[in-house]
């Protein structure tokens, strides 16, 4: 099927264009870098992926309008995540497919953290421990909904690996319902329109649900343990990790409603499709 020719609409506001993209700079920079320089192979991967996004070496797509014929060349993208390119474009596209999901009621931000000396363990069991601190923080938020609320909540979790000097801290951004469908079906239950739980309540449900995961998945046999970290194979140095996470006032952050549903959506597709590196 030929597309038609579109024009903006009027009152959009397209993303400004960048006056120099991160593509540009490696081209220009990683030759020399490569000479006195010794990276691990994934990273050159990603490197000379995002130098030749959007270049004619990746090849284009040619559209033609079925109205006015005019053609219309698209240069293919690498698709890489950690291209700025393609993960903004990426962003904007999953900004307009929720938009239809919101609901015109209020929304709160929460964020859980865990704590940095579960850093290199967390390194080497990246999908096992990501999966626990999604399901950790879930599940501490929809008992709160049951049982202070008598609801059902609404929770979008995004994951987050890095603070913003790109060292690792390891979080989870959540946008949470103003309340939700009443546990019986009768009726929708509101929270406080300027608050939803109370934060350290949230930090030892959210610790107490974690250390358990944790020591579920050590007494499976469900976690790695290399290099300096082989010494958490004996069970009395992991069980000295836990007293050592379990001791700590574990964070979890709360902020007031945003100001709307849009502004939601807009604040976590910044974060959806994050880089680490961006053109700006």
């Amino acid at each position: 099927m030929r597309p038609r020719c579109s024009k903006p609409r009027v009152g959009s506001n397209p993303p400004p264009v960048p006056a120099l993209h991160l593509a540009e700079v490696l081209r220009a920079g990683l030759p020399a870098f490569a000479r006195t320089h010794r990276l691990p192979l994934h990273h050159w991967k990603v490197l000379n992926a995002m130098q030749v996004c959007r270049t004619p070496l990746l090849g284009v797509h040619q559209y033609e309008c079925g109205h006015c014929r005019s053609a219309h060349f698209a240069p293919h993208g690498c698709g890489n995540r950690h291209c700025p390119t393609c993960q903004g474009i990426n962003s904007r596209h999953w900004l307009t497919a929720q938009e239809g999901l919101l609901l015109p009621i209020p929304y709160f931000h929460l964020v859980f953290t865990l704590p940095h000396e579960l850093n290199p363990l967390i390194q080497q069991n990246q999908q096992a421990l990501y999966t626990l601190l999604f399901d950790s923080a879930a599940e501490t938020l929809l008992q709160f909904g049951r049982n202070n609320l008598g609801a059902l909540l609404g929770v979008t979790a995004v994951l987050h690996t890095w603070s913003q000097n790109l060292l690792d801290h390891y979080h989870l951004h959540c946008i949470v319902t103003g309340g939700g469908p009443a546990l019986d079906g009768s009726q929708w239950s509101h929270s406080r329109t300027d608050y939803l739980f109370e934060v350290g309540a949230l930090s030892q449900v959210y610790r107490a649900k974690f250390c358990e995961g944790l020591q579920r998945l050590y007494c499976n046999g469900q976690l790695q343990f290399h290099g300096q970290l082989h010494r958490l194979r004996m069970a009395r140095r992991f069980n000295k990790l836990l007293r050592q996470v379990r001791a700590k006032g574990w964070v979890v952050y709360s902020k007031k409603p945003f100001a709307g549903p849009k502004q939601v959506l807009a604040y976590l597709s910044r974060y959806t499709h994050r880089v680490g590196i961006s053109d700006r």
